[in-house]
């Protein structure tokens, strides 16, 4: 066949793990197809936005937005070649959107030193892209953060369903920022770690 010759065993195997996700819906295969990713996609984002907090986040929304696209998928190329692109695609877009937090209207005045000044506004909106993979994120963090403690539960759905800041976080809950972020971490180590259960009982 020739697809066994143009990919290796690992790319194989993606596929067939593709065919099960989207066919029948298999949790096991979104979370094995996580699990043997999630390592190299979070140290590629880290290296592109710096901050532990934000490739956390970022990678879990990559994962999202390709579980999403799935049945878009063509195997022309590997899963791990579609999914950096994905991955990186994203994390460049945070980079530009973090970079530019105001948008300028097309209005300006003149100040006292006769130099024309744009009018900026922050924009609170969210585009429509933001707004789809807010709802991806949900959609895949839903998948495992049932199984989750009890006070994890309501700092990933701060975080993740509400779309609350970690400084608003710790605000709501009257917590360190320090320990809002590391509790959070925590939350997410654990939600990997449900994701290797689901792989091991395949």
């Amino acid at each position: 066949m020739e697809l066994n010759r143009q990919f290796s065993d690992k790319a194989l195997h993606d596929f067939k793990l593709i065919d099960k996700a989207t066919e029948g819906g298999d949790e096991t295969a979104f979370a094995e197809l996580m699990e043997r990713y999630k390592k190299p996609v979070y140290h590629m984002i880290l290296k592109m936005v710096r901050n532990v907090d934000d490739a956390e986040d970022l990678t879990i929304e990559a994962f999202a937005k390709a579980f999403k696209n799935l049945r878009r998928f063509k195997k022309d190329y590997t899963f791990s070649t579609w999914l950096f692109r994905i991955a990186t695609n994203n994390a460049i877009d945070f980079i530009r959107k973090k970079k530019l937090d105001t948008y300028s209207l097309n209005t300006s005045f003149t100040d006292d030193a006769g130099e024309s000044v744009n009018i900026d506004v922050e924009d609170h909106n969210l585009t429509p892209d933001e707004e789809t993979i807010k709802s991806q994120k949900v959609a895949l963090v839903r998948m495992f953060v049932t199984k989750l403690p009890a006070k994890y539960q309501r700092l990933v759905k701060l975080r993740y369903f509400d779309e609350l800041s970690y400084e608003e976080i710790a605000k709501e809950l009257d917590a360190p920022l320090g320990t809002v972020k590391a509790q959070l971490h925590r939350a997410r180590e654990l939600m990997y770690d449900l994701v290797k259960d689901k792989k091991q009982h395949i």
